[in-house]
């Protein structure tokens, strides 16, 4: 449920493409409505969960700076590197992560799944910030050189796809050293 509510904002980008019968200005309508998706999906966890991920803020924060730009300038190069923003400040978050704290961010936030040792953490987290840092420039390279809605549909399906290859891998790697339910519970 969470990864469809994750998935939210994109969708209705992509949807809201192809309403206009202009296709130049589906863009622009896209844009203002991952504006009012992204804030929307703020408010909903608000209600629903009595907090909000930091990711939605940050997301929000840069969908609502780079879209706006795109609307008052009427330039979309803006919204488009909005994926590439977002995937460089987590391989960021990630990188610092590593010299910040007793523990990096997958370590935060799998540790309690997987019993692994420190070389391992450090593993995957190098991984994830080359990762983000490796999909940023896809996504550029994509901007660039293909039709806005080429773009659209590699942002939304693409990067959906590398994803969970990614993560499937991850998954696969990190296999050896999950943690068994029931050892869990007992502690």
């Amino acid at each position: 449920m969470k990864f469809l509510f994750d998935f939210f904002p994109a969708a209705a980008f992509l949807i809201a493409m192809f309403i206009p019968e202009n296709r130049e200005e589906g863009i622009y309508l896209a844009t203002k409505v991952i504006i009012v998706t992204s804030f929307l999906q703020i408010i909903i966890s608000w209600i629903v969960t009595r907090r909000v991920e930091k990711q939605y803020v940050l997301i929000f924060l840069v969908v609502l700076i780079l879209g706006s730009a795109t609307l008052f300038l009427h330039d979309e190069r803006f919204i488009k590197w909005k994926p590439t923003i977002v995937f460089w400040m987590f391989a960021l978050i990630c990188l610092g992560s590593e010299f910040i704290g007793k523990s990096n961010i997958p370590q935060k936030l799998m540790g309690h799944m997987f019993d692994a040792p420190a070389p391992v953490w450090l593993r995957v987290n190098i991984s994830l910030t080359t990762f983000f840092a490796v999909l940023g420039i896809i996504n550029i390279y994509v901007a660039y050189n293909y039709t806005t809605e080429t773009w659209a549909f590699f942002k939304v399906f693409g990067v959906m796809g590398i994803n969970f290859v990614f993560i499937l891998a991850l998954v696969m790697y990190m296999s050896r050293y999950m943690v068994e339910i029931e050892q869990k519970e007992k502690e």
